[in-house]
């Protein structure tokens, strides 16, 4: 008992709680159109608390597929084979909740690729699927969060995904810009979930390689102006935490009185 409340002490103290996962606030792809060059567009929003945040993706090549959560392809291929979910994940930056089923977008040709924000958005979280082969050359630094067949966050092994697992890694180019490259062997499917800490409206990537098909969702955790400025996102204490503070005070004077 006296451990715990030293521990609790500590806390009121420190004046935080440990940070919790992340709930992502994930999109919601509405419609998508293909001009007479090929170029393809997809808007959707995502919605975070009272803000409703317009995004734009853009694919001079093309894509293989879209899903926007309607009738056609409703399949669920953000599913895992087994109970740890490789797009879930632990600790500060981590994620409390998949991105939802039939809301994805599916890649079929190497090329530049665009997403633009109507709001300066902070922690960008993107999840894949059946990465296959392919690599993604991003305009910003990523931290990798889960992916099949790897225990990122030590909470046990990811499961596979849709498709199966793989591994993959990140790789500075040396140019300003970052890879997520599949590594060969250990499965060839990668699935998992990535996150970028910095604010931005807008983030470029190249898919490198052509192949029929590896899918992408995106989330976000909020607005700049939503997200706290700590990047430990540490949570402060409610006022009623001094209370505690004082109880362990009035305790302490009760043992020396005993």
């Amino acid at each position: 008992m006296r451990k715990i409340l030293v521990y609790a002490a500590c806390l009121v103290l420190s004046g935080v709680l440990p940070a919790q996962a992340v709930t992502v606030n994930w999109i919601d792809w509405e419609t998508s159109s293909v001009s007479p060059d090929g170029t393809f567009t997809a808007t959707g929003t995502i919605t975070s608390g009272s803000e409703t945040i317009g995004v734009t993706y853009t694919n001079t090549q093309g894509v293989g597929f879209f899903q926007n959560g309607e009738s056609g392809n409703t399949i669920d291929y953000f599913s895992a084979q087994g109970s740890n979910s490789p797009y879930e994940s632990g600790g500060p930056d981590g994620v409390d909740n998949r991105p939802p089923g039939a809301e994805m977008i599916a890649l079929d040709t190497a090329g530049l690729q665009t997403l633009e924000f109507s709001q300066t958005v902070e922690n960008l979280y993107y999840s894949f699927v059946s990465m296959n082969g392919n690599g993604y050359s991003f305009s910003q630094e990523f931290e990798i969060l889960s992916y099949t067949r790897a225990d990122v966050d030590g909470n046990g092994t990811d499961s596979d995904g849709y498709w199966g697992g793989g591994l993959v890694e990140k790789v500075d180019n040396l140019d300003g810009t970052f890879s997520l490259n599949a590594i060969a062997g250990n499965g060839t499917e990668p699935h998992g979930t990535i996150l970028f800490t910095d604010t931005f409206d807008t983030l470029t990537w190249v898919s490198l390689t052509s192949e029929f098909w590896n899918g992408f969702t995106i989330g976000v955790e909020g607005t700049d102006a939503q997200v706290p400025d700590d990047p430990t996102n540490a949570v402060p204490l409610p006022a009623a935490a001094w209370l505690l503070l004082g109880a362990l005070g009035g305790l302490g004077l009760v043992r020396r009185r005993a």
